[in-house]
């Protein structure tokens, strides 16, 4: 068995594709076009024989004697698709996968319970996370071994021969035939570090808040600052770099209580550097879900409601410290992208938005040189958008141009002997010229699935964004979204649902009962809410959540349960 786990701990994630195939979906779907998930709705013509998790899988392994196949992935994650187009949709991979193995497929924003065990298991076994997690599992659901993204064929990389997903499947299938006790002796084990890894994890939970806690941890964010670009990292800051609002709003406070000047500066260098940067959409609005490098520029393009939620807060509360007028920008930019293309005809907000399209990663939102100066006939406006966004040359794989803001506006505006104001007037439409050219593009997939606990971050965005700014809509509009989901995403009882999402051609429904963050960042939302409106219902409803969290996840040490 210690030969299985060396096979697969070697593998990693191996650089490189094959060449993506054309795939004719089967006529027949799977089990997946049940489901509601647009992640797993995805699946559902792939020839594998896909389970959704639940007992139905786990008593045919036992019945049939076979190992799982568990596959966690989110149906914006570009290595998810690159997978499934190479080995999902491939016959032969898929006759080889239903013949030895009970195949398991899981949307982790749905089943968020289900990704945390098993990535904490791959973890456990010495190994990077990240997606799509690819885990094999015994008939009882114990982790054996596994990976994240696999290209289908084997390869060599440097002289070492990496193993394909065909090869894993037949070494693990072979290992299990030949060698079942060991196997399952290796599952046990890897389920006791899992275990103990969870239990470490609650255990941090019941630490002590003070003050000397927060000094500490505001001091130890600053040794991880990048002094060039901002942001967190550490020396040499080689990407890839994630915005982390949850430690900027943290540190926002901590500087406003401290007067901490260097503190405020480096905030100041992130927000600015992120909102100048390709991870901040500039013709579109919204952000990424992070940078692959250190400058912030070459973004993985994916954009999600909760990094978009956070951050908005992020900008407001910095708007309301600093009144630096890009930040008020980057508000009400972000929030007119969510307006248009992440809220639901009901008032709810959508989860995601893919990195790819026509096949290719990013490929909505670069431009050729050919591209962009097609978009502007006019060589007054030509010349003010490559001064502004930097279009001279291409800053993406060879031959794309993402747009940045190489200066800050107000630097080109001294330049030109005008105002930011009379600036932002001249490339207004310029910048609506670039976005309808934009608009007729194949657009990247929407995931159309409602998320409490994502949801209740973008109420509490907006409802910060109304009061800092002095804006009514932002409010109204998440006054409309609590108001939705308070009464479509509760039961009798009053427990919150995690999912609002609707089947092809089906009606929307609430779906799994909420885990723990579904009420902490419902509650946020409606805290958010109640500090704008001053209105004592949504404190009311805060309290009954608050309550019902405690009831259902509470333990009796004062810490918390993801479930119950």
């Amino acid at each position: 068995m210690c030969r299985l786990l060396a096979l697969i701990l070697a593998l990693g994630v191996a650089a490189g594709l094959t060449a993506e195939e054309k795939k004719t979906p089967p006529k027949k779907a799977n089990r997946l076009a049940r489901e509601t998930s647009p992640y797993l709705l995805q699946h559902a013509h792939n020839p594998v024989d896909w389970y959704p998790w639940g007992p139905e899988a786990f008593e045919k392994a036992k019945k049939e004697g076979k190992l799982i196949f568990l596959s966690i992935g989110y149906s914006s994650c570009h290595w998810c698709h690159v997978m499934e187009k190479e080995s999902f949709a491939n016959e032969q991979v898929a006759a080889l996968m239903n013949r030895h193995f009970v195949c398991i497929k899981v949307d982790r924003e749905e089943r968020p319970d289900i990704d945390d065990i098993y990535m904490t298991a791959l973890q456990a076994n010495g190994q990077r996370g990240g997606w799509p997690l690819s885990m094999f599992l015994t008939a009882d659901g114990k982790p054996i071994a596994g990976g994240t993204y696999w290209p289908r064929e084997d390869r060599e990389i440097d002289g070492e021969k990496i193993h394909g997903f065909k090869t894993i499947l037949q070494i693990v299938h072979n290992e299990w035939k030949n060698h079942p006790k060991d196997v399952l002796a290796a599952a046990d084990r890897l389920a006791d570090l899992t275990k103990r890894a969870l239990a470490g994890i609650r255990g941090i939970a019941l630490l002590e808040l003070d003050r000397k806690l927060v000094a500490e941890c505001s001091e130890e964010l600053k040794g991880k600052f990048d002094p060039r670009h901002g942001g967190f990292g550490a020396p040499p800051f080689r990407g890839p770099k994630f915005p982390m609002p949850p430690r900027l709003l943290f540190l926002l406070e901590e500087a406003a209580r401290s007067k901490d000047e260097k503190l405020r500066q480096h905030l100041n260098l992130t927000l600015d550097q992120m909102a100048r940067g390709g991870i901040c959409d500039q013709i579109g609005g919204g952000f990424a879900r992070y940078s692959t490098e250190r400058t912030w520029t070459v973004p993985h393009f994916e954009k999600m409601l909760y990094d978009n939620a956070l951050l908005v807060e992020v900008y407001s509360r910095a708007w309301q410290a600093t009144q630096i007028p890009a930040y008020q920008r980057i508000v009400r930019d972000t929030l007119e992208f969510v307006r248009r293309e992440m809220t639901s005809p009901d008032g709810l907000f959508y989860s995601a938005l893919d990195a790819d399209s026509e096949g290719e990663e990013g490929r909505f939102y670069v431009w050729t040189p050919k591209e962009w100066q097609d978009a502007l006939p006019e060589k007054a406006d030509r010349d003010l958008a490559r001064k502004v966004y930097g279009l001279n040359a291409p800053n993406f794989e060879g031959k794309y141009i993402i747009p940045t803001l190489p200066q800050p506006l107000a630097d080109v505006a001294r330049e030109m002997k005008i105002t930011e104001e009379e600036l932002l007037k001249k490339l207004q439409p310029i910048r609506d010229k670039l976005f309808t050219v934009r608009s007729k593009r194949e657009r990247p997939f929407l995931d159309t699935k409602a998320l409490t606990a994502w949801n209740g971050l973008m109420i509490a965005g907006h409802a910060t964004a109304g009061e800092t700014l002095g804006e009514k809509k932002y409010i109204d509009t998440a006054t409309r979204a609590a108001e939705l989901l308070l009464k479509n995403l509760r039961n009798k009882e009053g427990r919150l649902y995690r999912t609002w999402s609707a089947p092809p051609n089906g009606k929307a429904e609430a779906r799994l009962n909420g885990y723990l963050d579904d009420y902490a960042c419902l509650v946020h939302g409606l805290l958010a809410l109640h500090d704008a409106t001053k209105a004592k219902k949504w404190l009311d409803e805060a309290a009954r959540l608050t309550d019902l969290a405690i009831k259902w996840h509470g333990d009796e040490m004062g810490a918390f349960y993801y479930t119950s």
